[in-house]
């Protein structure tokens, strides 16, 4: 048996101000007047505070970055090249991702597409990067992917949603600020951190479990249930902390039913990963039965009301792509069931499933 030599991030700040030792963490990468570093920031947080805390200097690139919609590979090549025209053939020291999962997805993607030829979608699956990625920074502003601790950016492409799975991937370093995450929108803050929560569940009832797994997805959980259940007094720690953890688990496990079929959906229509997986949960009662029943608590507290009927009237040729898009994701499923899955996912339960959303 061969075990995953599995690489986690090097290098981590965290606690509240801890942003303002970003400058620090660059200027170890700087090393001529000429060394510029390209900050991909969410552009909600243009004209706010945040703003104008962004340690760049005037040979810096600020790439205010769109994430209104899931970060497709069109956008990551169209980035991509106005960091390389930026540059005029100089590749950046440091390239710094701040804001949510998406953004945080996005910077990895870029700092890897700089030094890897061709477009992003050929990189979609597992382990198919072949050179180191730029150096890249993750700053989350919203706390639940575990996109600060990943191998994966998640993207979606001409044909699919799915990942640049990869060690390349890993951010170089984090920084986890609990001050950068006050004041997020109620739903907002919901759905994401829900994402980790799921995760835990996903981990801890797959046939990938292991105690490492096991160990990060159970504190993660308590975590959560603290923050979603008990509004602990340090809710904003407790939660980053929970992505961290979240993400570390899956690492060495993997997700289950709940992303297979999130990523149809929104490859499909649309919906953020978040929001796409909270759907997709309030249907898997047979799959995690007592984490659908935790979930519906957790949204009964926060005054949560989901979207219903989501797929009445849905085109045949879109439910086919939803099908198609959620089986074709092998180790989800294997987690699920474990190597016999595809005796087990066939459209007709795909289907069922979608029906009820």
């Amino acid at each position: 048996m061969k075990f995953r030599n599995f690489k986690t991030v090097p290098r981590m700040i965290f606690g509240r101000g801890s942003f303002e030792q970003l400058d620090d963490v660059l200027a170890e990468q700087r090393q001529t007047d000429q060394d510029f570093v390209v900050f991909a920031v969410d552009s909600v947080h243009k004209g706010k505070p945040l703003e104008g805390r962004i340690p760049a200097l005037p040979q810096d690139m600020i790439l205010w970055v769109d994430v209104t919609d899931e970060p497709k590979t069109t956008y990551v090549d169209a980035l991509t090249i106005e960091v390389q025209k930026f540059g005029k053939g100089n590749n950046p020291v440091s390239v710094v991702g701040l804001g949510g999962g998406s953004t945080l997805d996005l910077a990895k993607a870029i700092s890897l597409m700089l030094t890897n030829e061709g477009g992003s979608a050929s990189y979609q699956g597992w382990d198919l990067i072949k050179n180191p990625a730029v150096h890249h920074v993750g700053i989350p502003t919203l706390s639940g992917t575990g996109a600060e601790a990943s191998r994966t950016t998640v993207l979606t492409g001409p044909d699919k949603k799915l990942g640049m799975n990869s060690d390349y991937t890993v951010f170089d370093q984090i920084i986890m600020d609990p001050d950068l995450i006050k004041g997020v929108p109620t739903d907002q803050w919901f759905y994401t951190g829900m994402d980790c929560y799921i995760h835990g569940i996903e981990a801890l009832n797959g046939t990938y479990i292991n105690e490492f797994a096991r160990a990060f997805g159970e504190k993660s959980l308590d975590l959560c249930r603290e923050v979603y259940l008990d509004d602990h007094p340090d809710a904003d720690e407790k939660l980053m902390m929970a992505s961290y953890m979240g993400g570390q688990s899956i690492a060495y496990s993997q997700v289950g039913a709940c992303h297979a079929l999130s990523y149809g959906l929104s490859y499909v229509l649309g919906y953020h990963h978040g929001i796409g997986n909270c759907i997709v949960m309030d249907v898997l009662d047979e799959f995690y039965p007592e984490g659908v029943r935790e979930f519906r608590e957790m949204m009964k507290k926060h005054n949560i009301t989901l979207p219903k009927g989501i797929t009445k009237g849905m085109s045949e040729d879109d439910m086919q792509k939803m099908i198609r898009v959620s089986s074709g994701l092998a180790p989800l499923w294997d987690n699920v069931y474990g190597p016999d899955w595809q005796q087990h996912v066939t459209p007709a339960l795909l289907r069922s499933l979608f029906e009820k959303m």
